[in-house]
């Protein structure tokens, strides 16, 4: 045997061991397996088997021909959707609320742990954590029932700004506030229970560190500085860069429960943009959309996650 043929069927003898020793490992936790078989139908099934309803995008859609019976027209749809006037506004929306969410909304949770994280006395600590977790559990349509009736014009907020003479104004019908009351109503749905994950990761900070940077005289500041916020860095990041791929879903129960005819130039974006489609059976423009801000948030991960191994090898999420 000549060593050209050797060396593949060696290659092949540690491909098959590889193969048998897997195989076994499998065989030895069957059972676990076997509990995650049913969450994994279920996943395929609602998550993968329905992908292949985007190919409406690029079909006239008939609804007696069905997906498959539906003849294909290419990228017509995508070319109707660049060239509609109302898909630029939403677009322009999506972008605008996007950013800011992401410099506002993000850090919260971040700065709510690091605070609490400060704190010595625990029922203070555990009061505010009960509190700044409710508002999760609660719906968009609650919570935006809460705004309109907290910022009407005879709500709490006109009436405690009269007192100083300010002043009434029906908040949520002009359109100059409708940003900064996303983000305020955005920052207290969320801020708690995204603190959850930060607080996790500051509780596996080596206490060690924070008692030689005290002995060293390094004040509250600089500890947080160069101890807490490094110490979270590798969350930061990961929970950052799924963010990122979500940029352009901006919430779509938060904005349509918080729009009024005023301002729905501002405050319509891609999902609403999708729904107005769907109301009108258009179908295929609204999954053209869909595919479009899906392409975004793909090229947006892909791009943040090799932007931050450009600085550190070790970190990103592949």
């Amino acid at each position: 045997m000549n060593t050209e043929t050797a060396i593949p069927m060696k290659t092949q003898g540690k491909w098959a061991q590889a193969w048998k020793r897997q195989l076994r490992l499998y065989a030895q936790h069957k059972m676990l397996l076997l509990m995650l078989l049913p969450g994994f139908l279920l996943f395929f099934l609602f998550q993968y088997v329905p992908l292949y309803g985007i190919s409406i995008a690029f079909k006239d859609f008939q609804i007696k021909e069905g997906i498959l019976g539906s003849p294909w027209i290419g990228f017509e749809h995508f070319d109707r959707l660049f060239a509609g006037d109302g898909f630029s506004n939403a677009f322009r929306n999506t972008i605008i609320i996007a950013l800011l969410k992401l410099v506002i909304t993000f850090p919260a949770p971040i700065v709510l742990a690091i605070m609490l994280n400060e704190v010595r006395h625990g029922w203070f600590r555990r009061a505010v954590q009960t509190v700044s977790y409710l508002p999760h559990f609660f719906s968009w349509v609650i919570l935006a029932g809460i705004m309109f009736t907290f910022l009407g014009t005879d709500g709490a907020f006109n009436q405690l700004i009269s007192v100083f003479g300010l002043e009434k104004h029906n908040w949520l019908l002009e359109s100059a506030n409708f940003y900064g009351i996303v983000l305020i109503s955005s920052i207290w749905k969320s801020v708690g229970w995204g603190s959850i994950v930060f607080f996790a990761a500051l509780s596996s900070i080596d206490p060690t560190l924070y008692e030689a940077a005290i002995a060293d005289g390094a004040g509250r500041w600089r500890r947080i500085w160069h101890i807490t916020l490094p110490g979270i860095a590798p969350t930061i990041i990961i929970m950052l860069l799924m963010d990122i791929g979500h940029l352009l879903s901006v919430g779509f129960d938060q904005i349509y429960n918080l729009t009024t005819p005023t301002t729905s130039d501002v405050a319509d974006i891609l999902d609403t943009y999708v729904l107005r489609r769907l109301l009108t059976m258009d179908y295929g423009l609204g999954a053209a959309a869909g595919i479009f801000s899906s392409i975004i948030g793909l090229a947006l991960v892909m791009l943040g996650n090799r932007a931050v191994k450009l600085f550190d090898k070790e970190q990103g999420l592949w």
